[in-house]
């Protein structure tokens, strides 16, 4: 697909849903992307990106961002804490607030750079043992203990198993979102994001159908 087929998806998933265009946010994830497929997204005028690693997301940016102005940086992937100044410098959000000692990190260090980026906090609704992300039960707990920190918690984020039906995980993350005053729902993924703008998404994670099929070295 194209960008421009991914966004007619993304305004007629909305209309379908009796909801505004813009209260949806296209991520358009370009982990692992190479520079060439990235500017293209960038000349036709798309400016919201996702990346997984830090590493690549600092490697990459700061230069497009000498090339074009207004580029808004979400980070999508697990974070470690000694990452967590560089991504904070480098991104304008970040998804995946999982627990407590990266919460206690991120505060303190809000405090002394004087800014933070707007938060979401990732829910491990299938409970898999091999993924990030706080389980639905501890999840009402951890917003209240990041709030009290005065953290920019915007939301919740989660991927569902790639085996069960996404709108069961989807509709699980907007029960506890609701529940604790929050309205950022990201979710949804090139799969599956239909679904999500069906279920409440406010960002949608979109990659491969955007760009094609990732590369690995």
């Amino acid at each position: 697909m194209t960008l421009e087929a991914i966004r007619t998806a993304v305004a007629n998933s909305c209309h379908k849903a009796g909801r505004e265009v813009d209260d949806v946010t296209l991520i358009a994830v370009s982990k692992v992307q190479s520079n060439a497929r990235v500017a293209a997204i960038l000349d036709q005028g798309h400016r919201v990106f996702g990346e997984n690693k830090v590493q690549e997301a600092a490697g990459k940016w700061p230069d497009f961002r000498e090339i074009y102005s207004g580029i808004e940086l979400h980070l999508i992937g697990p974070l470690q804490t000694n990452k967590a100044r560089q991504a904070m410098e480098l991104a304008q959000a970040i998804h995946t607030l999982d627990r407590p000692k990266l919460a206690t990190t991120i505060a303190r260090l809000a405090q002394e750079m004087g800014h933070c980026p707007d938060l979401f906090i990732q829910v491990n609704t299938g409970e898999e043992d091999q993924k990030a992300g706080c389980l639905p039960a501890e999840a009402d707990t951890f917003i209240k203990d990041a709030l009290a920190m005065d953290l920019p918690v915007r939301g919740l984020m989660c991927i569902p198993p790639v085996d069960e039906e996404p709108s069961l995980h989807f509709a699980l993350l907007a029960k506890i979102a609701a529940r604790n005053g929050l309205k950022g729902l990201s979710m949804g993924m090139s799969s599956d994001f239909e679904t999500a703008i069906a279920l409440g998404a406010t960002h949608v994670r979109v990659g491969s159908a955007i760009f094609g099929a990732r590369v690995y070295e």
